[in-house]
């Protein structure tokens, strides 16, 4: 039995046309390496007999994937198989043009890639899109096996057309090949050892390219990237552990170190590092699913992405400028919304400017600002909130999204930048004032715990004399008589006191400064663990920026009254300026139990 490099693992995308042989080589290589559950091929190569039909190698994939029935691959699956060098993960990214939204997300903790064309169909527009898309996310290290070469009768100059053609492209997209081997993974040729049918070939064959291929080793030595998948509490037998769970993308951590996470700047040190059914460890790798402890609990998110305090920040802002693969039915335009999922970040994105358009398979470019299905783009989004992310020049890992419309993912690419969207000196004195911030020694969790509710910001906003003083106070005074931990602030409250240094006038840069002090002494309000309700005239979308930088969005909830003057504004609640406060205060208080703001202390 071989010996396995049991420390070492490589992540490797396998891409084609369909029908260009992916499944066969995938098969073949599980085969050879002996790779496969003990009686597999033979229980494969069983039930063809019994159907009486020809053994293909592509059935030990479909096999595996129970796929049999459909016959093509429809979802990026993974395999395993070793050598003696290594582990490999491949990835089995779709061939289908209709599932290549797929390869976005399964391509994304790829090192290598094998990109699989047809010795007798030659490069097809797919073998160009996969081309260009492998190259857009980052993935330098593609080994291109032309398939098939039994065919064609093991031809030489049928192989040196296509890999003459297929070079010009890639070199078009600056892309170089490792190598281009030709293959039979229907007679394994070249798959497993340099097979003596093509004596005119003198390079390696697919096994023994990718143990020659690089791993990326120095993805431990980058700075610390965990995007947060969640955040699990354990209550079993007295255990109190909070447990900051997620995949490292990048970099290492270990315990003892301050973690902080962006956007929201919350900061702690690591207790312990946790690992189901695993010995204890004291720290984790890029490419680990984990989890840790925090000494201090503070209160983190699903989306939130995990970084060490001291190394290099990722940016954070509500407006990206991206590289995208567009693959949906309809065109990518401004006419509706889209949803943006970068890491496990979700949140609402509007297109506002498109600056190029490409057709991937031509390369050619135009420019108009609507986008069609297969074409690649440079455009600019405008978030609703905002995101922590790296530029694709520094950290791959982290600037890779994809963008769902109508709840189904279509299309991906990369950040190329992060843009100015007004906030970002604003943004910089927030990130200064959480990481000078000095916890209370009654932590945010007690006071929840204490009073049965979760600090929020009730914001409400109408036209001048919509009575919204009156609904606020009324609100805060029957959540009183409930037994919550309330406090009423108008605007006004702030204007007069805080704010009675600023200049009269209602300049723009005194608004924004207004909005400000206000949310910043909202903020203070809540890290108390008040439920705050305020007013507001005609909030803009602007001032919510503003207010959404100072405090975590999570926090604030927008309930207008009458007619709202921003149309980009996004209520919560919305009431007619005639309805009654009884009516309103049961649907504010629905939506605090519905939001999980207010709750039983008992029951959660």
């Amino acid at each position: 039995m071989s010996v396995i490099a049991k420390d070492e693992n490589m992540n490797i995308v396998i891409v084609g046309h369909v029908d260009h042989g992916k499944s066969t080589i995938i098969g073949r290589l599980l085969a050879d390496t002996k790779s496969l559950p003990e009686g597999k091929l033979e229980q494969v190569k069983e039930t063809c007999k019994r159907n009486s039909k020809p053994f293909e190698y592509a059935f030990l994939l479909d096999a595996l994937k129970d796929e049999q029935a459909q016959g093509i691959t429809i979802d990026a699956a993974r395999v395993f198989f070793h050598t003696e060098k290594r582990k490999y993960i491949i990835i089995d990214a779709p061939g289908h043009i209709e599932f290549l939204k797929n390869m976005v997300t399964g391509a994304a903790r790829a090192e290598a890639a094998i990109l699989v064309i047809d010795a007798n169909e030659g490069v097809m527009e797919n073998s160009k899109r996969h081309g260009y898309l492998l190259s857009m996310l980052g993935i330098k290290q593609v080994v291109v096996v032309v398939n098939k070469m039994d065919l064609i009768d093991y031809n030489q100059d049928r192989y040196e057309d296509i890999v003459k053609e297929y070079t010009a492209f890639l070199k078009d997209i600056d892309v170089e090949a490792e190598t281009f081997i030709p293959v039979s993974g229907f007679m394994g040729d070249n798959i497993a050892s340099v097979s003596e049918k093509m004596p005119w070939y003198e390079g390696k064959s697919v096994l023994n390219q990718l143990d020659s291929l690089e791993n990326k080793k120095q993805i431990g030595k980058q700075v610390f990237r965990m995007p947060v998948q969640g955040v699990y509490k354990f209550t079993a037998g007295g255990d109190d552990r909070r447990i900051v769970a997620g995949s490292i993308d990048t970099g290492k951590i270990a315990v003892g170190n301050e973690v902080i996470f962006y956007p929201s700047g919350k900061k702690s040190k690591v207790k312990s590092i946790e690992k189901f059914n695993a010995p204890t460890q004291t720290e984790e790798m890029a490419g680990s699913a984990t989890g840790f402890t925090l000494e201090e609990q503070i209160y983190v998110t699903r989306g939130e992405l995990a970084c060490i305090l001291g190394e290099d920040k990722p940016e954070t802002t509500t407006r990206i400028k991206t590289k995208l693969f567009w693959l949906g039915r309809e065109d990518l335009d401004t006419s509706r919304d889209y949803f943006i999922k970068v890491g496990t970040k979700k949140v609402k994105a509007e297109l506002e400017e498109v600056t190029t358009v490409l057709d991937a398979s031509t390369l050619k470019n135009t420019v108009r600002q609507n986008i069609k299905r297969h074409e690649v783009a440079e455009v600019v989004f405008k978030l609703e909130k905002e995101i922590a992310f790296d530029k694709a020049s520094k950290i791959a890992e982290t600037s890779r999204f994809v963008l769902i419309d109508d709840y189904e993912i279509s299309g991906g690419g990369i950040i190329v930048e992060g843009l100015d969207d007004g906030n970002k000196n604003l943004r910089e004195q927030v990130s200064k004032r959480d990481v000078k911030w000095i916890e209370s020694a009654v932590t945010k969790e007690e006071r929840s715990v204490r009073y049965a509710q979760r600090p929020t910001l009730i914001l409400i906003s109408g036209n001048k004399g919509d009575n919204k003083k009156e609904i606020a106070r009324y609100l805060e005074r029957g959540l009183f008589l409930d037994g919550r931990s309330v406090y009423y602030m108008g605007i006004g409250n702030v204007l007069y006191g805080i704010d009675a240094d600023i200049k009269e006038e209602n300049s723009m840069d005194n608004r924004k400064e207004h909005i400000r002090r206000f949310a910043e002494t909202s903020n203070i309000l809540l890290d108390a663990g008040k439920i705050v309700f305020a007013t507001a005239n005609n909030i803009t979308q602007d001032d919510l920026k503003i207010i959404h930088t100072v405090i975590k969005s999570d926090d604030i909830k927008l309930v207008c009254v009458g007619d709202v003057a921003d149309p980009e504004i996004s209520a919560d609640l919305h009431f007619d300026s005639d309805m009654s406060k009884d009516e309103i205060f049961a649907s504010v208080k629905s939506m605090c139990i519905n939001s999980k703001i207010i709750f039983n202390p008992y029951f959660g």
